[in-house]
């Protein structure tokens, strides 16, 4: 499904956030990358939004090079792929039924997909009782949940969930980890960043460790070992 060929990123300053990076990441995988910061995660995970842009090498999403794209193509391609992070990002004005509908507008999905999806994905998460409250009236876990489900509401190919507990509590955690192992039992292609230790041991999938920019360790059903 992705696939990195000897992928580097050279920033201004020299320093390598990516030296020669080569991974592949199979259809309805859960993979977990984990490394201290600077390791070059979050640099990966851009490559892989086509928000940044590799200094060398080629990274494919199926047989398509992301960063041979066309402009008028970018948008499309984005579409294949939900984003959860730290921060949640919702839009503080409008409820957690009109923050995931936002999104479905966005990709052009008409108004009866939109009445009909956005409960849907909201009773997934469990908050179908939390509809029409705005992100102030929510909890930290109860946000992040609404966040998951705008990500998941158009049916992406694949979900990127960057250090999506990092703001959370372990009961938080947890949950938002249960939701994430549901999601991918349905098919969805998940690439995980964290530095919760317990989640990944939790996990027993694939774990990709990184170190200045390189992968050092690649183990199928690992755990999290720095």
């Amino acid at each position: 499904m992705i696939s990195f060929n000897k992928v580097s990123k050279i920033y201004s300053d020299h320093s390598a956030a990516l030296d020669g990076i080569s991974l592949t990441i199979q259809p309805r995988e859960f993979i977990s990358i984990v490394g201290h910061s600077g390791a070059g995660k979050t640099t990966l995970l851009k490559l892989i939004l086509a928000e940044e842009r590799p200094t060398s090498g080629n990274v494919f999403f199926d047989s398509t090079d992301i960063h041979k794209l066309k402009r008028s193509k970018l948008h499309q391609y984005r579409r294949k792929i939900g984003a959860i992070f730290q921060d949640f990002r919702l839009l503080p004005n409008k409820t957690a039924f009109e923050n995931i509908a936002f999104a479905m507008e966005m990709a052009g999905r008409p108004d009866e997909e939109i009445s009909a999806d956005v409960p849907y994905v909201l009773q997934m998460v469990d908050l179908g009782d939390k509809m029409w409250n705005f992100p102030h009236e929510l909890s930290g876990g109860e946000k992040q949940r609404v966040a998951i489900a705008r990500a998941i509401v158009n049916q992406p190919d694949l979900i990127i969930a960057d250090e999506p507990t990092g703001n959370l509590d372990p009961i938080n955690t947890y949950d938002i980890v249960q939701i994430l192992k549901k999601i991918h039992t349905l098919g969805t292609t998940v690439i995980l960043t964290t530095h919760n230790k317990g989640v990944i041991d939790s996990l027993k999938k694939r774990v990709v460790t990184m170190e200045k920019g390189r992968i050092i360790r690649d183990d199928p059903t690992g755990k999290y070992v720095l």
